[in-house]
């Protein structure tokens, strides 16, 4: 049988290296398998099919200086958590059974204790026993940090195997931002960096362990082992399990293409997920450490695990190439060597000229990530009818907030510059009114009084003038020394336990002061820690903008979604929402998978509706990086219309999701944790206020001027006077939005590096201003 398509060319720049102790782990492992009833007796697996799938190949490659005893043990976690996932396939997916899938995945965390001293109940099928015994012999030598946040990422490869159940049982296929969020979950990336701490001998310090760097860090190893395993796993996957969830399925449904145009687009977000590894690596570590004032062990510690998430992306594509699992031709010679997926000669010596292949793969993605030409005359973007299916009307006081947010900012300073600031007279009472900002308030609350209305008119406010001055104090200069000193002191302004605040040194400190006053001194001493750690990931995301702009630098896809939600304010407006039923609903509901995916999926389709509207203002005004339709041209290297298209298809899936959500797992939740009458309706107000969020964000884009062009025109004046001329893009007149990038197959890197090498590439002469 012809496999579905031909495996893509990979970028992996770090050579797979294999332990000494590879004999040593498969004669522990398969000893402790057979212990385990994993082997004879389980009707999973036999030996044949655990010789052939050789997990201590996998982990020899993946842990390749650890010693004999971690390696065993390593081993013998991976041999596990595939035994789960056979297990599970084979009791609950092929003939789906949700009611027995939930009762045996609740009892799997009462075998990780956390605490010291704590015993495991008595193990009834093979997946308990493992369990049980590998916990009893890791834990000793790690930290209780380290427990608690293993035995999540443990819990969360076991709880989200209902996900993909709900999915199979439904034919539900999941949209791209979806299933790049879950499959981080399910395929357990998460969990295999955790026990790269332990094969490192290297914990991550507990204070940077949940900073972005470190979770950057953690989720693109993450997307590029879960990537690379969907080109691989597809024929088995989807043509033998009949699984639904896998990336190239995904991206053929989304993008309506062929099953090879499909992978050659996942291979490309999987360049780009390891090359935004690269770059936090380069790029965030150092200031990290400064700013925790991280040891100098502690910095070896972190760069041991950097390696070995290296080491573990380039020993498991190894792997892969090797397994008989996968779809690699290696048939049934699993210990054989295989070829490289990259070509090319083998053997000693070898290396160097498959390394200059796999960077020739990269190049094209890096190019793409820096060829913009800022301040392009791109004009106005047509946007389609959304169709959006929720209405909501404007609260009677309207009209009142409109005046009282006028008179607000002018007492805040918001209108008029800060004398020594240049930069800092962004906006005037004629842009405030254009904005319209209380629309957006009085369409998201219409049953708010007036002096809520007010509130939530001024975090608007407060939160667009502060994304407009962020980049025009600093932007200019690039000084990202004094963003980030700016941004540290706005959290002195909003004290949890009755702090006292310093006095406000400008606006945006003045503004936030009296916000906070007007919105805190209700809540708990828990609520407000909330609600200002939402309004700390907004600012930070501007610092994340900055330091973008500094190195001329298109997001990565993923990274540029996840973020979006804080710079649009999403999760600021999110916490405020939660606030209002924290008293009804228990951390376990706010905090579930559907709870969270409804959250989420709705916010998503507010913030890339705005990338619609404000794409002429951002991209051709203020010389703008950040905006999801460049974003996707880039990525895809498609026309503008192409990737708006793809933008409105991607508002789509996810409204989908959210009204999937809603109809089909609400219900379910609210009957698993037995909420009473009380608590439903609180969870179905939620989901209400969302539907006002999306059609009053929606009514205030359509109905104010902040993105047409007359306005923009009057409020910026003429963009800059010789703007860099946009980069051609490749034209896909026909058929699916998948690039073509030039020749492809072997041989053709070298053409494609020999054209990049001879004249300089777009970034080159790229504005930065």
């Amino acid at each position: 049988m012809p496999q579905p398509f031909t495996l893509p060319e990979f970028y992996m720049p770090y050579p797979a290296r294999l332990s000494p102790h590879l004999e040593h782990a498969r004669e522990h492992s398969k000893a402790w398998a057979r212990e385990m009833v994993m082997i004879e007796g389980s009707e999973i697996w036999d030996e044949h099919d655990f010789d052939s799938h050789d997990y201590a190949l996998l982990c020899a490659y993946t842990h390749p200086d650890c010693t004999a005893e971690q390696l065993a043990l390593v081993t013998d976690w991976y041999v596990w958590v595939f035994f789960f996932d056979d297990h599970f396939l084979e009791q609950f997916k092929r003939s789906p059974d949700l009611k027995g899938a939930k009762a045996y995945l609740d009892r799997l965390p009462a075998f990780m204790p956390v605490e010291a001293g704590a015993l495991p109940p008595e193990p009834t099928n093979a997946v308990e026993a493992g369990l049980a015994d590998l916990w009893a012999r890791t834990c000793p030598s790690m930290s209780e940090a380290w427990r608690r946040r293993f035995a999540v990422a443990t819990e969360h490869l076991l709880e989200e195997s209902m996900w993909e159940l709900m999915n199979i049982s439904e034919g539900r296929i999941a949209n791209p931002v979806e299933y790049i969020e879950m499959r981080r979950k399910v395929g357990g990336a998460p969990w295999s960096a955790g026990l790269v701490e332990y094969a490192a001998g290297a914990e991550v310090p507990a204070a940077i362990a949940a900073s972005r760097p470190m979770r950057v860090l953690r989720d693109t190893f993450s997307d590029g082992v879960h990537l690379r395993n969907d080109l691989f796993s597809y024929e088995r996957e989807i043509l033998d399990e009949g699984e639904l969830s896998n990336g190239v399925l995904v991206m053929e449904h989304f993008l309506d293409c062929s099953t090879q145009q499909a992978a050659e687009t996942v291979n490309d977000l999987l360049t780009s997920r390891l090359q935004q590894f690269e770059t936090t690596v380069f790029t965030e570590l150092d200031p990290l450490f400064t700013e925790f004032a991280i040891g100098p062990q502690e910095r070896l510690d972190v760069l041991a695990y950097v390696k070995g998430l290296q080491d573990w992306q380039s020993g498991g594509h190894e792997w892969h190439m090797r397994s008989s699992r996968y779809m690699n031709g290696a048939g049934e010679g699993a210990h054989d060597p295989a070829p490289s997926a990259l070509g090319g000669p083998t053997g000693m010596g070898t290396f160097a000229s498959q390394l200059l292949s796999s960077l020739a793969v990269g190049v094209p993605a890096r190019e793409r990530n820096v060829a913009v030409h800022r301040f392009a005359k791109v004009g106005h973007l047509e946007v389609p009818d959304l169709e959006l299916p929720f209405t909501t009307t404007p609260s009677p006081h309207l009209e009142a907030a409109r005046e009282n947010v006028v008179r607000w900012a002018h007492a805040m300073g918001f209108l008029e510059g800060v004398p020594g600031l240049p930069g800092s007279d962004v906006w005037d009472e004629g842009k405030l009114r254009d904005y319209d900002l209380p629309l957006c308030a009085a369409g998201i609350h219409p049953d708010a009084r007036l002096p809520e209305l007010d509130v939530s008119t001024g975090w608007l406010t407060w939160g667009t003038y502060g994304d407009d001055l962020f980049p025009a104090l600093y932007g200019r200069t690039l000084d990202l020394a004094g963003a980030k000193a700016a941004n540290d002191r706005l959290s002195l302004f909003m004290p949890v336990e009755d702090e006292p605040m310093p006095p406000a040194m400008t606006p945006l400190e003045r503004g936030l002061a009296d916000l906070w006053v007007r919105t805190a001194v209700p809540m708990t001493v828990e609520a407000r820690r909330t609600f200002r750690g939402s309004v700390e990931d907004m600012t930070a995301s501007w610092l994340w903008e900055l330091a973008n702009q500094a190195q001329n630098r298109v997001p990565d896809p993923v990274d540029y979604i996840e973020m979006r939600r804080h710079t649009f304010g999403s999760d600021m407006t999110a916490a405020l929402s939660r606030l209002a039923h924290g008293d009804t609903l228990s951390p376990e509901i706010l905090g579930s998978r559907p709870f969270l995916s409804m959250v989420r999926s709705a916010m998503d389709y507010g913030a890339l509706m705005n990338d619609l509207y404000s794409y002429q203002k951002e991209v051709e005004f203020e010389g703008e990086v950040h905006n999801g339709v460049l974003v996707v041209q880039h990525f895809l290297g498609c026309t503008v219309e192409q990737a708006r298209d793809v933008v409105v298809d991607l508002m789509r899936a996810r409204l989908a999701e959210f009204q999937h959500v809603v109809q089909s797992e609400l219900p379910d939740l609210c009957a698993e944790f037995g909420l009473d009458a009380e608590a439903r309706e609180a969870v179905a107000e939620y989901a209400r206020g969302l539907r006002n969020w999306l059609a009053g964000v929606h009514d205030w884009h359509r109905g104010c001027v902040r993105y047409q062009e007359s306005a923009l025109l009057r409020h910026h004046g003429t963009p800059s006077s010789e703007p860099e001329p946009p980069a051609p893009a490749p034209s896909v007149p026909d058929g699916p939005r998948v690039p073509a990038y030039g020749p492809t197959g072997l041989g053709t890197s070298a053409a494609r590096v020999a054209e990049l090498w001879s004249s300089p590439g777009p970034g080159a002469t790229a504005l930065v201003g």
